[in-house]
């Protein structure tokens, strides 16, 4: 699976509706930017669409989820426990095997940080940390990518790089972007978030930035 199509998400915090209701459906081959102003739901929304599609996603949360006392290797590898026994995982953080290793340094290197391979996660810069988490999510090269914005603590040259990679790794995605024309350059699809609700939803050939910028 890869697409999906969930109706009535909500969600509350301290009794007060934050999203939805609202449906959204995603079809195969649909790269969704959700655009909106900080606080208008996009963040809730990759979580809830997490929550119901799971296994079936790779993740770069806002928040990244690493392990900081782990070297840079085994927060990529972690993108893959799940699928293999508990001997292996665990012979993985002894003595990494060559296949697993070659295939995260190559991730990395798409990514412009193969020597931090072996570095402590703890050590790396905010923009390297999120770059580990998208390596993650390429590593666990699940059908859908769920990414809460990926390239927020990169500079322009590398956060086009990122988003390029992110775009030719996953046919199908839903990306939270605060940035309007990264969102148009990378997404065929946006869906503009208003407090809680779907405020726009269009094809991204037919959108400008100043169709976008009312939701600001």
């Amino acid at each position: 699976m890869s697409g999906f199509d969930l109706p009535s998400l909500t969600a509350s915090f301290s009794g007060e509706r934050v999203v939805g209701p609202l449906s959204l459906t995603v079809k195969q081959g649909e790269q969704v930017a959700l655009v909106g102003k900080s606080g208008a739901g996009k963040s809730t929304l990759i979580r809830l669409i997490h929550e119901q599609v799971n296994r079936n996603s790779s993740l770069v949360p806002q928040e990244l989820g690493l392990v900081n006392a782990l070297p840079v290797f085994h927060n990529v590898f972690m993108g893959q426990l799940d699928r293999h026994s508990v001997w292996y995982n665990t012979m993985s953080l002894i003595r990494p095997f060559t296949a697993d290793k070659t295939a995260v340094r190559e991730l990395l290197a798409d990514l412009g940080m193969p020597e931090k391979l072996w570095i402590p996660t703890a050590s790396l810069s905010g923009g390297q940390r999120q770059r580990v988490a998208v390596a993650r999510a390429m590593y666990r090269n699940a059908g859908l990518l769920l990414a809460d914005e990926p390239v927020s603590a990169l500079d322009g040259p590398m956060a086009h790089l990122v988003m390029k990679r992110l775009k030719e790794y996953f046919t199908t995605s839903v990306i939270a972007l605060h940035d309007v024309e990264m969102a148009l350059t990378y997404c065929n699809r946006i869906v503009g978030i208003q407090d809680g609700q779907v405020a726009l939803d269009d094809t991204s050939d037919r959108l400008t930035a100043a169709d976008i910028m009312s939701l600001y």
